[in-house]
């Protein structure tokens, strides 16, 4: 199901009858209801992901309505789950390609829908234009919006383009593209930013960068527990992690800004905060790449993985059970209330003997140190390099690109871009080869460690998780041999030409 009108307006305001007036011209206006209010929901995923791509979903009864710039379209709203991919095949569906497949959609705000039917018309009673307005007004402290699809007839364009002049001049300022919409009609919600911009100035001190990243980044955190707990979808404990891992990364790699035992206190401070979540994100990870797995066995085998799996989904309610309760304890508020207040607070936390240094020279120091480390163990790996030393290349790129990420406000943004495209590009094969290292390790131990299911059962489970760790045994093999592939290119002469030039200070 589906619709396209010849010309979309967006308006603020409700356009009321009265409003409008009864003429447009010598033309006579006819407004006509075609059907009662009803409740709408305005969606959009955690990451705001319909509005930034110029779009507005709207469902409303069994109907979802997208609104976009070249037009609207509709399709039957029942759906199994909150997914795009849980949506019936459709226009919508198929347009809702901003939205990742890992994240669900969820309400913004709520309100109700009319719709009215405008015609003008001549003396003679022939009609030259027709409009459907259709209104939104959201419950709250927003403000109404409607669009005008106008319908414009051969013959006629004056009387459209009179229409127009006049629903304009009757709308209120404020609405002027689709993307305008969600602000107007619900000014109290939040965006949701990921990454968020942390602004560095070379003047400031390394101390007050380092809290105001932390500050950051902490605030994301706990703009995703609401999330976890709801279990809306799994990118809310990825993103929690991810925004406490930075914490940590700072707290570490900013070496000498906290005193020794403020650092150890922070240090153990985000570890405490991370740590009863890490079961659950790797229940997370494994039952996302389901599909992976039956796709690497044959159909043979597959009994095996249809159990595990089975075993994790039910671990995975257990874990998720936990963190819930975990996450609305008042231990857990007061714990990362008082971390926040801690950088809130105007002396605090204790400094350390490289605070007071110049940000802009400490973070080539500290880049540049990193960077260099970096290559020099990632030289050494070999086929037959072992697999903790690949580790430990992982971990030292995963801190250079934090840091280059933290400090990149003090570089121009264009010298930076070409450094993190090999170096993500390195990140990914190693990424990759702990992946697989990693998943073999914790098959082994599954294997030991799950209960008995029936001797049969676990012999069929043992068949197919064996034949998993040979096939992941291979791709990680596979994987070295990218990884020193990748390395040759993040060491090139220019690469290496221009860290020396943006990070030491010193032409090539």
């Amino acid at each position: 199901m589906s619709r396209s009108e010849d010309t979309i307006l967006v308006l603020a305001g409700a356009l009321a009858d009265d409003a409008l007036g009864p003429q447009v011209g010598a033309l006579d206006l006819g407004v006509t209801d075609l059907a009662a209010e009803a409740p709408f929901e305005l969606l959009d995923d955690f990451n705001g992901s319909v509005r930034s791509a110029g779009q507005l979903l709207i469902e409303t009864g069994r109907c979802l309505i997208l609104h976009q710039t070249d037009g609207v379209m509709a399709q039957k709203a029942g759906r199994p789950g909150n997914f795009v991919a849980d949506l019936a095949e459709g226009p919508v569906r198929a347009a809702l390609q901003c939205v990742s497949p890992l994240r669900s959609l969820l309400s913004v705000g709520s309100g109700t829908i009319s719709s009215r039917q405008l015609s003008l018309t001549d003396d003679e009673g022939k009609t030259q234009v027709r409009a459907r307005l259709t209104t939104l007004q959201p419950k709250g402290d927003g403000a109404p919006v409607t669009f005008a699809a106008l319908q414009g007839l051969r013959g006629y364009d004056r009387a459209l383009d009179a229409l127009r002049g006049h629903l304009e001049a009757a709308a209120a300022p404020g609405a002027d593209s689709v993307a305008a919409v969600a602000p107007l009609l619900f000014p109290a919600h939040v965006p949701y930013v990921a990454k968020p911009d942390v602004p560095v100035a070379g003047d400031d001190t390394a101390w007050r960068a380092a809290n105001d990243i932390i500050t950051a980044y902490l605030r994301v955190a706990r703009s995703n527990e609401a999330g976890i707990i709801a279990d809306h979808d799994t990118e809310f404990l990825h993103d929690y992690r991810v925004a406490l891992r930075k914490v940590r990364s700072v707290i570490s790699l900013f070496k000498g800004v906290y005193s020794d035992d403020q650092t150890a206190a922070l240090k153990q401070a985000a570890s405490d905060l991370m740590a009863p979540t890490g079961r659950l994100r790797d229940l997370d990870v494994y039952l996302l790449a389901r599909d992976d797995y039956f796709a690497m066995l044959p159909a043979s085998l597959h009994q095996g993985l249809e159990l595990m799996f089975a075993m994790f989904a039910k671990e995975r309610r257990r874990a998720h059970k936990a963190v819930a309760a975990n996450l609305r304890s008042a231990a857990h508020d007061r714990a990362i209330s008082d971390l926040q207040a801690l950088f809130d607070a105007p002396d605090r936390p204790v400094k350390g003997p490289e605070a007071d240094h110049q940000v802009q020279d400490y973070a080539r120091r500290l880049i540049w140190k990193r960077y260099r480390k970096v290559c020099r163990i990632a030289r050494e790996i070999t086929a037959q390099t072992p697999d903790t030393q690949v580790h430990e290349l992982r971990i030292l790129c995963k801190k250079l690109r934090y840091l280059m990420e933290f400090f990149a406000p003090l570089f121009p943004a264009d010298a930076v871009k070409p450094l993190l495209k090999p170096l993500k590009a390195l990140q990914d094969n190693l990424g990759l080869f702990n992946d697989y290292s990693v998943q073999q390790v914790a098959l082994r131990d599954f294997m030991e460690a799950h209960e008995p299911i029936g001797q049969k059962q676990d012999l069929v489970l043992a068949q197919s998780i064996g034949a998993l760790i040979a096939v992941l045994h291979e791709r990680q093999k596979e994987e070295r041999a990218r990884i020193m592939s990748s390395f040759t290119l993040f060491d090139s002469a220019e690469v290496r030409a221009e860290f020396r030039t943006l990070f030491h200070g010193k032409e090539a």
